[in-house]
């Protein structure tokens, strides 16, 4: 089974992130003819003697207008070696929550340093935040590095630097690499004009990352996502447990507990469509039947007994704030968490993160768009939850409005 890396671009307006990712799309061979006969059309429009290639994510007119990424896009291509789903997000402050929607799925974010500019505000805020989402790699790409006659002090100089920076940070796989994006320098191959840089290319560091290890493969978690019942006459006694995998392993005749009723029980089989199989690990999505009767229903979590999640209503997490009306204490929500939905009030605002100074800034009482703060929550009935820190899946969740059912917020447990 090919292995999928989701990544996601953060840097500054006009780093080049979206030249960035067509040149991966353009030179991996991933685009077709008439997209490029677009591109090439669309260019000449402009005036450009050469094919903008940031004209193959940017599909908005405002962001063709503007230069700029607004929303995030998605993009697929896929290598011999791996399949990729790209999100471009964007630069700016006021699309903080597109970033954090961005980086919520991916394994590895690609931040993008301007070579003439350096480390600047939006470098320690987008590299915070793929901290914050506990993505586990960062590559840094020096970009823009024809605009400096390709020297190696000016790369040497970034690279110490974001060193030094990043040795605060929650982030233990780092990689660098200098190229030029429009140029195509060590995108995909490997650049002639800077002979003084002996590491790989970028396109092989996404094939090579190590993503094994990005999976809690110790903490078994499984919740429940759909009760398979078929009431067919040949599976007339049939009961199923369908979901995803969220952590650990399971196996067949496993131990296990249903939280957060506590029942016991041992697992009878594991099956993926029609074949059975000997065990389930992240991120597979299986059926699992049990060998007792147990009254277990969508929102329930399997685990094993040697390692259980907790269960509690107080919950204490970090917040950004997605919507564009401002939450005051005490207001309502429904919780979505895993296959859970709850409702939930919002208790406490510990304090709000200055995103830019990542000061802790208390005794606020309201929560504004692109706000990130730790809150308190109660919930109506409890979660089963571990920290973020230990798994992302059953580590997160989003709070929706009542009244108009958009998802204003997410979350991540401490």
């Amino acid at each position: 089974m090919e292995q999928l890396l989701r990544f996601t671009t953060a840097g500054s307006v006009d780093d080049g992130k979206s030249t960035l990712i067509g040149r991966l799309l353009f030179d991996s061979k991933s685009i077709f003819e008439d997209q490029l006969e677009a591109v090439q059309a669309s260019s000449t429009k402009k005036g450009f003697d050469y094919v903008d290639l940031s004209l193959l994510t940017d599909g908005l007119k405002s962001e063709r207008e503007q230069g700029i990424t607004i929303d995030v896009a998605y993009r697929y291509f896929a290598t011999p070696k791996r399949k990729f789903i790209i999100a471009d997000t964007p630069g700016h402050i006021q699309y903080t929550r597109n970033m954090v929607t961005g980086a919520s799925t991916a394994n590895l974010a690609l931040i993008l340093i301007d070579a003439r500019k350096g480390l600047i505000e939006q470098t320690f805020r987008h590299s915070f935040i793929a901290s914050l989402l506990k993505i586990p790699h960062i590559i840094v790409c020096v970009n823009k590095m024809d605009l400096v006659d390709f020297q190696q002090d000016v790369y040497d100089k970034i690279v110490e630097e974001y060193k030094a920076f990043s040795s605060k940070l929650e982030v233990h796989d780092i990689q660098f690499v200098p190229i030029s994006a429009l140029l195509g320098d060590n995108v995909v191959n490997r650049s002639e004009k800077m002979e003084w840089y002996q590491g790989a290319t970028l396109l092989h560091m996404l094939e090579t990352v190590h993503l094994e290890s990005d999976y809690n493969h110790t903490d078994s978690r499984f919740p429940v996502q759909y009760v398979v019942r078929p009431q067919t006459r040949e599976h007339q006694d049939f009961r199923g447990y369908a979901g995803r995998v969220a952590g650990g392993i399971f196996r067949q005749g496993d131990e296990i507990v249903v939280l957060p009723a506590g029942f016991s029980s041992k697992i009878k089989t594991i099956e993926f469509g029609e074949q059975q199989l000997q065990e389930a690990f992240a991120p597979m999505s299986v059926t699992i039947t049990l060998e007792d009767e147990i009254d277990i229903s969508r929102g329930d979590v399997i685990s094993k007994p040697d390692s259980q999640p907790q269960g509690e209503q107080d919950i204490d997490l970090m917040l950004c704030w997605m919507n564009q009306r401002t939450v005051n204490l005490n207001t309502k929500f429904y919780v979505r968490h895993t296959t859970h939905e709850t409702k939930a009030v919002l208790k406490e605002i510990l304090y709000k993160l200055d995103i830019n100074s990542l000061e802790k800034v208390e005794g606020s009482e309201q929560l504004v768009m692109n706000d990130i703060a730790r809150v308190k929550l109660r919930t109506a009935r409890p979660l089963v939850f571990d920290s973020y820190r230990k798994n992302r899946i059953t580590g997160s969740l989003i709070l929706v409005d009542e009244g108009t059912n958009e998802t204003v917020a997410a979350g991540m447990i401490i």
